[in-house]
């Protein structure tokens, strides 16, 4: 009992301490939304398949003048990718699964502004879009931006037409097996068939099937077959074969035309080198260059990425160039693009997650950007 009372007369000396002041609560945080500054032809989108991680692939936008990343845009699983013809839009077909890598499955097109990179809308698909690797041509705009088509396959192969401005699907036209969707003019849809041929459907104004036809074969799928990934020139495509041989193909009209096809390599070549990467060439337009990645490999090597870039004069068929560029200590490149400008700059991404940047013309290194998200297979000029 005297501990007691000992212990309370303690405490009841002790002095009593001064009131704190209680700060003001922090005002709410805002968050605002920044619109990028005025897009320069050098500007480009690189294509992370992330590769430890293919649930959230994405496209990073860089400067090529400035070597800055200035932001980027989300693509899910599997992403189809395309750019409004005026570039103000990209549009990514993807797909969710509501419990991250299954459960119910949702496929989309979202809309994405490229000057603020926000999300502005997007088209609901049915649960068959056709998820590749590669983005390029599972999902395209007409040359007019007022249709989009959205590849599918189950494995039965068609494709959906989409109304990007009413964000609404039109409908849902057969290819017979054959497969992506090669856009020419308003109203023209390609896709390559494993026969050698191209299927060409036409639309009505509507978005309908208005006629069809299959063109002979234009390369043999077991010789030699091509790579999927065509590449535009004024007058359609360009091709490339497994083995090096190049085959330009005329959309302008209402049935395509196929020119005589030309090597890359010659007789003492052919064989050992090799074009491969999953973006296997940039074409300057006006100029009328064609630059490709090369290799040493033997067959099945087509996507091992290239220890050289070779360029050609797209009229002659000459090679003007071959670019080692032992000075950037690059690895397998698996990527070129070029800038459509009259000052192009050429783009090359590598196996790891490097971005090289280099005078088209002359060849010479300007940059090389290191850590490029993990895995960037191809790069876009919107």
């Amino acid at each position: 009992m005297r501990l007691a009372h000992l212990a309370f007369g303690i405490i009841g000396m002790a002095p009593a301490l001064p009131a704190v002041a209680v700060p003001p609560p922090l005002p709410a945080e805002h968050l605002t939304v920044q619109s990028l500054p005025a897009r320069t032809p050098h500007w480009v989108f690189v294509f992370d398949e992330a590769f430890e991680n293919e649930l959230d692939q994405r496209l990073l936008l860089f400067d090529g003048d400035t070597y800055h990343r200035l932001g980027q845009i989300d693509a899910g699983f599997g992403p189809g990718v395309a750019f409004s013809p005026d570039g103000a839009i990209t549009a990514v077909a993807t797909t969710y699964f509501s419990r991250g890598s299954r459960g119910t499955r949702t496929d989309v097109v979202e809309f994405t502004d490229n000057k603020t990179l926000a999300v502005t809308g997007e088209i609901v698909l049915p649960p068959k879009r056709a998820q590749l690797f590669i983005p390029v041509y599972t999902l395209s705009y007409s040359a007019d931006g007022h249709f989009l088509y959205a590849a599918y396959i189950t494995p039965a192969t068609s494709f959906a037409v989409l109304d990007p401005l009413q964000r609404k699907v039109i409908g849902e036209i057969d290819t017979s097996g054959c497969t992506m969707v090669i856009p020419s003019g308003a109203d023209r849809v390609s896709s390559l068939c494993e026969s050698g041929r191209m299927l060409t459907v036409r639309l009505d104004a509507q978005g309908h099937e208005a006629a069809r036809s299959m063109s002979e074969p234009f390369f043999d799928a077991d010789a030699d077959p091509v790579f999927v990934q065509a590449i535009p020139t004024d007058e359609g495509y360009v091709f490339l074969s497994f083995l090096g041989t190049v085959h330009p193909v005329d959309l302008r009209g209402a049935q395509p035309q196929f020119a005589e096809p030309w090597s890359m390599v010659s007789g003492a070549e052919k064989g050992a080198w090799r074009p491969g990467a999953e973006q296997v060439g940039a074409i300057h337009r006006s100029l009328r260059r064609l630059y490709v990645p090369m290799h040493r490999g033997g067959e099945g090597t087509h996507k091992e990425g290239g220890t050289e870039i070779w360029v050609f004069d797209l009229t002659t068929h000459r090679r003007l160039a071959r670019w080692a560029l032992p000075e950037a200590h690059l690895t397998r490149i698996l990527g070129v693009q070029i800038t459509q400008d009259e000052t192009p700059l050429l783009f090359a991404a590598t196996e790891s997650a490097q971005l090289a940047i280099l005078d088209a013309r002359t060849g010479q290194l300007r940059h090389v950007e290191q850590h490029m998200g993990q895995t960037p297979w191809l790069v876009f000029t919107p």
